[in-house]
């Protein structure tokens, strides 16, 4: 039996690092309400990439396009349902985290190597596009509101949209940013809905519509089709934070936190549903290949519905760059104080949180044309943390009997990840080849 003085100082540790999770974003508050999850996965998930929705189409063509996005839809829904099940899959252990379940799957130090990196590229690359797009949305915003109003610099529109996450960063934890996320779930089902209703409302051009590739020669459709397959998957990106949202509702043995986390996850997937399909078949059966990456360019008139379309999205990239934040605060908070030993705070908080917003925001304006690169970086960590990464875990930790219905699925949306985070790169490594004229740092 340990003397008592060890028991004493066992039970310090303990209370010790129990305080300090108390502290943490991710774990400090578990009184969710399964409409929470939701929110958070809908603001997660319905990125304002769908507007690129109906160009990725038209590099795409019909059917490999509606294959594509419909897939994309299946199977991301499946492996959201294997993250959310594996999150107590351990009895009496929680997975808050996804370099926690990854440590689990793969061990300690392996787990760390395969899951912090790329879910790192996924949510700092997230918070760059969004500082960029919050800011490009803004000055649209202003532009269609005062066409006479003399121009002002995209760099400026960033700054204000970084100004108010140094305000918004200093949310303590997922739940104190509820409010947040439901407007931005509001707003991005708004956007989308004006996009493909105002499209309908507009109508196909009198002498027809062209359905055909847009590059002329066959090495410019392949590549475009490579790139176009990559935007599809890049839309559904909300693997990367679903533990952790997972981790703020409260788990009993009779009522596990998955019961109401699935509910919430459904219910987030119908709004996806409702925002990407329509936006992607309206859109390119209206527009054909003469769309725009953004939709709401193409579109133009009525003005104040299109001014109003760019503000609805400002408020949920708002909400979305919290979502992506706020593991990333988490993970740095737990550096600073678990192996640095800083001292949890205010004080450290606001620095930390105000050092990685004013990051994003510098990134964003030296490198305005980041949403392209993402389309190259991102086919390494997007496709394989949302597509097959949960395969791998699942069949690592569940065991499914081989060749059986599971084990088959699961190769299946492997196969398919691999692919795409291989070829999905390819098509945006040569994107920006062919675009690195027009970039322009600081513009």
């Amino acid at each position: 039996m340990a003397p008592p003085s060890a028991m004493n100082t066992s039970a310090a540790v303990a209370e010790k690092e129990k305080a300090i999770d108390d502290w943490l974003p991710i774990t400090s508050s578990r009184n969710a309400k399964w409409w929470y999850s939701a929110f958070h996965n809908v603001t997660a998930m319905v990125g304002a990439g769908v507007l690129s929705l109906p160009f990725a189409m038209a590099e795409l063509g019909w059917g490999p396009g509606v294959v594509a996005v419909i897939m994309s839809w299946v199977i991301t829904l499946y492996t959201l349902w294997q993250m959310v099940e594996m999150h107590e899959c351990v009895p009496g252990k929680r997975f808050d985290r996804y370099h926690e379940l990854g440590q689990h799957a793969f061990g300690d130090k392996l787990g760390l190597w395969i899951v912090v990196p790329q879910q790192l590229i996924v949510e700092v690359g997230v918070c760059i596009v969004y500082m960029v797009t919050g800011g490009k949305s803004l000055k649209k915003f202003h532009d269609v509101v005062a066409p006479g109003a003399p121009s002002i610099r995209t760099s400026y529109f960033i700054v204000i949209f970084g100004s108010l996450h140094l305000v918004l960063s200093q949310l303590p934890n997922f739940n104190s940013i509820t409010g947040v996320s439901s407007a931005a779930a509001v707003m991005s089902l708004s956007y989308s809905t004006i996009a493909w209703v105002a499209s309908l409302n507009k109508g196909r051009h009198p002498a027809g519509v062209d359905y055909s590739m847009t590059a002329t020669t066959p090495t410019g459709r392949t590549f475009n089709f490579l790139s176009a397959l990559g935007d599809v998957a890049f839309s559904y990106a909300g693997h990367n934070v679903v533990l952790e949202i997972q981790a703020t509702i409260p788990s009993t043995p009779d009522r596990p936190s998955k019961k109401p986390m699935w509910r919430g996850v459904v219910l987030a997937y119908l709004v996806v549903a409702i925002c990407y399909f329509p936006v992607a078949f309206v859109g390119y059966y209206i527009f054909g290949n003469d769309v725009d990456d953004n939709i709401l360019i193409t579109l133009e008139k009525p003005r104040w519905l299109i001014a109003a379309a760019n503000m609805f999205v400002v408020v949920h990239v708002i909400g979305s760059y919290q979502i992506y934040a706020m593991p990333v605060f988490d993970m740095l908070e737990t550096l600073l104080v678990k192996k640095l030993r800083f001292k949890p705070g205010l004080p450290l908080r606001l620095i930390a949180r105000s050092l990685y917003v004013l990051f994003t925001m510098f990134v964003g304006i030296a490198v305005p044309f980041f949403g392209g690169l993402l389309g190259f970086f991102g086919g390494f960590a997007f496709a394989p943390t949302t597509y097959f990464l949960p395969c791998i875990m699942w069949l690592t930790i569940m065991k499914p009997r081989r060749f059986g219905m599971s084990w088959c699925i699961n190769w299946f949306c492997i196969i398919v990840g691999v692919l795409l985070s291989v070829f999905a790169p390819i098509g945006g490594l040569r994107s920006i080849i062919v675009n690195a004229q027009s970039y322009k740092f600081f513009s």
